[in-house]
């Protein structure tokens, strides 16, 4: 591996064998490595791998030198607490396909230690709603909080959980942007909000179709960022749905246009079809057990 850039004693830009950006952490590592020369590799400690690049031949300016500036202000002890902690829970190796992932929680947790130190405690609003919505996530979150906690002082309160199982969730975008998790949060809520005082039902995260419901409203907001919503056009399966259940089509459309409002995007047809299915499965097990 040969050095592109020295951001700091601990972090260097480099190109590996495949001429590929890659950010390679250790302590002292940029006191030995000189730009365009090879990388002692005995003083690499982690191996950041970014998903893409898209910057120039040489990295100036790309998406590997901006994640590399910004690891470059994470201190070495708290980068390497968190690193540590997400291998042993299992969410990220020594190679991480996700530098954004480990950027984001170490900053965060760089910031918890420093209010922690001040005797703040911060309750986040959204702990019901993450709970609720994100619980594996939030059950990953708790497990890696105690992983770090090992590895840090001042000890994090558990409150932070909420906080990492956003990050968590955040790690399946593509824009990294923990503003569109918040979003995604609300417009669910408001989602299943519609359902309840439409059908009266209990939309509690323990029925099997509510979580079901969930999962595909993810996924959803995955296609929408991408850009890749299912066919703009109402396919034979979708037609079905939407003759088959028409109170349940008039609840979803009624949720793509909350969609459409907080995110400006409009639906395609078969993407509303399918939102009214799952519509028809929650109000259905709610006739099942009412009988």
């Amino acid at each position: 591996m040969k050095a592109v850039r020295v951001l700091n004693n601990n972090v260097v830009l480099a190109r590996d064998e495949n001429d590929q950006p890659v950010i390679l952490t250790g302590r002292g590592i940029g006191f030995s490595s000189q730009q365009g020369k090879p990388v002692d590799t005995t003083l690499v400690e982690r191996v950041f791998v970014p998903a893409e690049d898209r910057g120039t031949a040489s990295g100036s300016g790309s998406d590997a030198d901006c994640l590399a500036e910004a690891l470059a202000l994470i201190s070495e002890e708290v980068l390497q607490a968190v690193v540590t902690a997400l291998g042993d829970v299992g969410i990220e190796g020594r190679e991480s396909t996700r530098p954004t992932l480990a950027i984001a929680i170490a900053d965060h947790i760089a910031g918890a230690l420093e209010r922690a130190a001040q005797g703040i405690v911060i309750e986040y609003p959204l702990r019901p709603e993450v709970q609720t919505l994100y619980a594996a996530e939030y059950a990953q979150a708790r497990l890696l909080l105690a992983a770090i906690n090992k590895y840090v002082t001042p000890q994090l309160d558990a409150s932070e959980a909420t906080a990492l199982a956003l990050h968590l969730v955040n790690a399946g975008f593509v824009s990294g942007d923990l503003s569109f998790t918040y979003t995604m949060t609300g417009v669910i809520q408001q989602m299943l909000a519609v359902v309840r005082e439409r059908y009266g039902v209990d939309v509690s995260h323990e029925s099997m179709n509510v979580a079901r419901f969930i999962t595909h409203v993810r996924y959803l907001f995955v296609r929408i960022q991408q850009h890749q919503q299912l066919t703009g056009q109402e396919s034979t399966i979708g037609k079905g749905i939407r003759e088959h259940y028409p109170e349940a089509t008039h609840t979803a459309q009624q949720l793509a246009t909350i969609v459409e409002l907080r995110l400006g995007r409009n639906l395609s047809e078969d993407e509303v079809s399918y939102l009214a299915l799952h519509v028809a499965r929650m109000t259905m097990e709610a006739d099942a057990v009412v009988a």
